[in-house]
C-alpha cells in the first residue's frame, strides 16, 4: 500500500513537469509556428509568441478553454499593472449571426464596467487578429506593437460566458482575479515565476525522497531546468555584454592608442610594442569568449534573431582574427612590403574599433539595462576620445621634428655615399 502512495506521488510530481511543458507541444491552423511560450498560472491558459526586435512587435497566440458559447480575452496594460481598469485587450467570442464563426473584439477597459467600443486599442496592431474554436479551446491571433517599445509589459487573460449573444461579466473565482503577470516578452520570464526558488526546493526534497523509495523513478531534471532556464539565459546576456563592452570596448582601443602615441617616445620602445600586444591579446581572447557566448544565446532562442547585431559580431571576429594572424605576417620595418602591411593593419583595426562601438551600442538597446550602463559607456568613449586627441597634440610636433630630422639624415648620408662612390 504505502508502495502505491510513494507512486502516486510520483506520478504527480511528474505531471507538474509535464503541464509546464504543455504550452510546447501546442499546434496551430494555417502552419504558424512561434518561438516562445508560457503556461499562464491560471484558467488553464497559455500564451505563445515570437518577438520582433527590429519593430518592436510581437506575434502572440492566446489559447484558453471555454464552452462554445464563452469568451475568452488577452491583452495588455500598459499604465497599471495588475488591473484589469487600464488595459487593452483582444476578445474572442461566438459570432451573434448564428454562423458559428468566432468573432473578435479590440477594446479598451476603461473602468470595472467598461463599454466595450471596439477598435480603442492603446496599443497598435499591425495586422489584424483572428480568432477560432477548435476542441473546446478558443485561439487568439495577433500582430501587436509593444507599448514604449518595451518587451516587459503587464499581460492580462480572462474568460466568461455570453448572455444572449453579448458578452457577460467575468466570474470572480480566485483563478479569475489572479489572471496578470508581468512578462518579457525577450527572455520569457515573468512574475509568476517569482516563487521558482521555493518551488525548486520543494520539487528537490520530493524527488530526492521518491527515489530513495523508488529506484526506478524517471528523472525529473527536466522540472529543475524549467525554472532555471530563463535565470541562467539572462546571466549568460549580462556576461556576453560584458565581456564584449571590456573587449572591443576598451581594450583593443586602449592598445590602439598605446601603438599610435607612444612609439612616437624614443624612451617608450620597445615597451609601446608589448604593451599594444598585451592589450589586443586580451582583448581578442576576451571577445573570442563574448562571441561563443552570443553564439550559444543563440541556439538558445529559435526564432529570435538579432540579425544586425548578430552580423556586426561576425564581422569583428573575422576582422579581429585576421589581425591575429597579420602578426605573424608582419614584415621587417625595411622590408619594401612593409608600408602595404601598415595600410591593412591600420585600416582593419580601426574598422574593428568603430564596428565595436557600434555593436556595443545595440547590444544595450537589446539587453536593456538601467540608463546607468549606457552612460557609463558614453562616458568610457568621451574619455579614451578626450585622451586620443591630447596626445594627438603633444606627439603630433614631436613626430614633424622627428620625420624632419630622419630626412636630414638621409639626405646626409646620401651625400656622403655620393662622394665616396664619385672617389
Amino acid at each position: 500500500m504505502s508502495r502505491l502512495l510513494l507512486l502516486g506521488a510520483a506520478v504527480l510530481l511528474l505531471a507538474s513537469a509535464a503541464t509546464a511543458q504543455d504550452c510546447l507541444s501546442a499546434t496551430f491552423s494555417g502552419g504558424r509556428t512561434f518561438g516562445r511560450c508560457n503556461n499562464l498560472p491560471s484558467l488553464s491558459a497559455s500564451l505563445h509568441w515570437t518577438y520582433h526586435p527590429e519593430n518592436g512587435t510581437a506575434d502572440v497566440a492566446f489559447r484558453a478553454p471555454s464552452d462554445a458559447s464563452g469568451w475568452v480575452a488577452w491583452g495588455i496594460n500598459p499604465d497599471r499593472g495588475g488591473s484589469m481598469g487600464g488595459s487593452s485587450v483582444l476578445v474572442a467570442s461566438p459570432s451573434q449571426d448564428g454562423s458559428g464563426a468566432v468573432s473578435i473584439l479590440m477594446t479598451h477597459l476603461e473602468s470595472t464596467s467598461p463599454s466595450l467600443t471596439n477598435n480603442t486599442l492603446k496599443f497598435k496592431v499591425p495586422v489584424g487578429p483572428a480568432a477560432e474554436y477548435s476542441n473546446g479551446v478558443y485561439t487568439i491571433f495577433a500582430t501587436v506593437e509593444l507599448p514604449g517599445n518595451s518587451t516587459q509589459q503587464f499581460t492580462v487573460w480572462q474568460a466568461g460566458a455570453t448572455s444572449n449573444g453579448a458578452i457577460s461579466p467575468h466570474p470572480t473565482a480566485p483563478a479569475n482575479l489572479a489572471s496578470t503577470q508581468r512578462l518579457d516578452f525577450l527572455s520569457g520570464s515573468s512574475t509568476a515565476a517569482s516563487n521558482s526558488r521555493l518551488h525548486r526546493r520543494n520539487v528537490s526534497l520530493s524527488y530526492v525522497f521518491l527515489r530513495k523509495r523508488l529506484p526506478s523513478m524517471p528523472n525529473c531534471s527536466d522540472v529543475l531546468n524549467l525554472d532555471n532556464s530563463n535565470q541562467m539565459y539572462g546571466t549568460t546576456k549580462q556576461i556576453h555584454g560584458m565581456l564584449n563592452a571590456i573587449a572591443w570596448g576598451v581594450l583593443i582601443p586602449v592598445g590602439a592608442i598605446i601603438a599610435r602615441y607612444l612609439r612616437v617616445f624614443e624612451s617608450a620602445d620597445p615597451a609601446w610594442f608589448y604593451l599594444h600586444i598585451a592589450c589586443q591579446c586580451s582583448g581578442y581572447i576576451l571577445g573570442v569568449a563574448g562571441w561563443g557566448l552570443g553564439l550559444k544565446l543563440g541556439s538558445e532562442s529559435a526564432g529570435l534573431t538579432y540579425q544586425p547585431h548578430r552580423s556586426i559580431g561576425i564581422a569583428i571576429f573575422c576582422l579581429a582574427t585576421l589581425q591575429v594572424f597579420a602578426l605573424l605576417l608582419r614584415p621587417d620595418k625595411k622590408n619594401r612590403y612593409r608600408l602595404y602591411w601598415n595600410i591593412y593593419h591600420h585600416s582593419v583595426g580601426y574598422s574593428v574599433i568603430v564596428l565595436g562601438a557600434v555593436n556595443i551600442f545595440k547590444g544595450l538597446d537589446i539587453l536593456k539595462p538601467a540608463s546607468g550602463y549606457k552612460t557609463a559607456y558614453i562616458v568610457v568613449l568621451a574619455t579614451l576620445g578626450g585622451v586620443a586627441l591630447c596626445l594627438e597634440a603633444i606627439t603630433w610636433p614631436i613626430a614633424i621634428r622627428k620625420r624632419r630630422r630622419n630626412a636630414a639624415d638621409k639626405a646626409s648620408n646620401g651625400n656622403g655615399n655620393g662622394w665616396q662612390q664619385g672617389a
